[in-house]
């Protein structure tokens, strides 16, 4: 499990030790590293699948793709030489049509899983209802939230697919899997601010140019049919609207876990 203590990876481990699966977590923190490699293919060892939901903080074109590029280059590789019959990649929705610097790493990701030997899997997600507790998050009196309509979806029934989507054969580029209801970004940051008494004041942002008119006019919304997520973003807010932080941790990497408490 690449990104395995992050936010949506933790998840993922959790579902794959209830169903009584053994995950390996690739963790920095435990001396192996996704971007030069190290440590990787005996991480490997004995491995069937790997689901890849790492991720690199930086919002810019160049820094994405270098640690996309790499770290999935890397991924790949130990997982030939060690036999794994499943890489699964966790994308976004939207990522090929709105040209944010980060998703052009995305698409190199896609790219490298989709044309590797290593038969692949691509789930692309829409935004997460625990996105607004991250624009929450981030200090200072105001809180930005983008204009943009989202589809948001529970990190945790990512999870459950992506656990599901590696069980299974390859399919490519899996159908886009999205929550049951759309929303203005602002508006759920709005929302959870209020839940939570918070006094910070909520800021829409209109990124300009081509990409806030693509995010605006729904360029991050599903293209197609395809599975939709239950759980609302009411329903996570009365759930307690769980805090996950700062986001996915990102180049962490490996270490065999304990069952969550």
């Amino acid at each position: 499990m690449a990104g395995g203590t992050g936010w949506v990876g933790r998840l993922v481990v959790e579902e794959l030790w209830d169903a009584g699966e053994t995950p390996v977590v690739l963790a920095r923190s435990t001396g192996v590293d996704l971007t030069t490699g190290a440590g990787l293919d005996e991480a490997l060892d004995g491995v069937e699948a790997v689901v890849d939901a790492s991720n690199v903080t930086a919002a810019g074109r160049r820094r994405s793709v270098e640690f996309f590029e790499s770290a999935t280059a890397n991924l790949l590789a130990a997982g030939r030489r060690a036999g794994v019959g499943h890489h699964v990649a966790l994308s976004i929705v939207g990522c090929d049509r709105v040209d944010l610097g980060y998703y052009r790493g995305k698409r190199r990701q896609e790219e490298l899983v989709l044309a590797d030997g290593v038969p692949g899997s691509v789930l692309r997600t829409t935004q997460f209802h625990e996105f607004a507790a991250q624009m929450l998050g981030r200090g200072g009196r105001f809180a930005l939230a983008p204009r943009q309509l989202s589809q948001p979806v529970a990190a945790r029934e990512v999870a459950v697919a992506l656990a599901e989507l590696a069980r299974e054969e390859p399919v490519g580029l899996a159908s886009e899997l999205a929550g049951p209801e759309q929303h203005w970004m602002p508006d759920l940051v709005r929302r959870l601010a209020q839940a939570r008494g918070t006094r910070r004041i909520v800021v829409p942002v209109r990124v300009p140019g081509r990409v806030g008119r693509a995010m605006a006019h729904g360029g991050l919304l599903p293209s197609g049919p395809g599975p939709r997520g239950r759980i609302t973003f009411d329903e996570w807010l009365a759930d307690g609207a769980e805090d996950s932080g700062s986001g996915w941790t990102s180049e962490d990497g490996p270490h065999r876990t304990a069952p969550p408490a």
